[in-house]
């Protein structure tokens, strides 16, 4: 019997689990310490995103597992911190259950489909955006509620786009 091999982008996408524990670690610390172990956590989590990705189109080893693993991950890590921030009281369950809902709901309906595709335009600029939010909110800064509201209304504005049937020639 063969054995499968997994592709290097997809260790990197399975490494990047382990920022988890540590975001979660440092967000259950309490401290600004805390805080700064979540957020190297999380930096360095999102940056191995976009090695991954580059990596299996230079490599060419774009996979059916890649396609699904990359954006359960991306899904994870997002999902981690803003679930520690709610519990900190720093952005409101509704509007973190808004995002998570999305974010189930269209998983769900992607693996459904006869065939996989790679996340699109908007999906891209919504875990940009999603990133983005989370550091800010991380560091405390100012308007990084306004910046997760931002993350909330493309998130649920990317699910809806998946949802509307789209002329042949758009979804290639």
């Amino acid at each position: 019997m063969a054995r499968s091999q997994i592709s290097l982008p997809t260790w990197i996408t399975l490494a990047r689990l382990l920022g988890i524990p540590m975001i979660l670690y440092g967000l259950a610390m309490g401290t600004e310490l805390g805080r700064r172990i979540a957020l190297v956590a999380f930096l360095v989590a999102a940056g191995t995103d976009w090695l991954d990705g580059y990596l299996a189109r230079k490599l060419d080893q774009i996979t059916e597992l890649g396609k699904v693993l990359d954006p359960l991950v991306d899904k994870l890590l997002v999902l981690a911190p803003l679930l520690g921030l709610v519990e900190q009281g720093q952005v409101p369950a509704w509007g973190a259950f808004l995002l998570i809902g999305r974010e189930l709901g269209i998983a769900g309906w992607r693996v459904s489909q006869p065939q996989i595709s790679g996340a699109n335009l908007w999906g891209k600029a919504k875990t940009v955006l999603q990133i983005l939010a989370i550091v800010a909110l991380l560091l405390r800064w100012p308007g990084a509620l306004i910046g997760f509201w931002l993350a909330v209304a493309l998130t649920l504005w990317s699910g809806l786009l998946y949802l509307i049937p789209q002329p042949a020639q758009e979804r290639s």
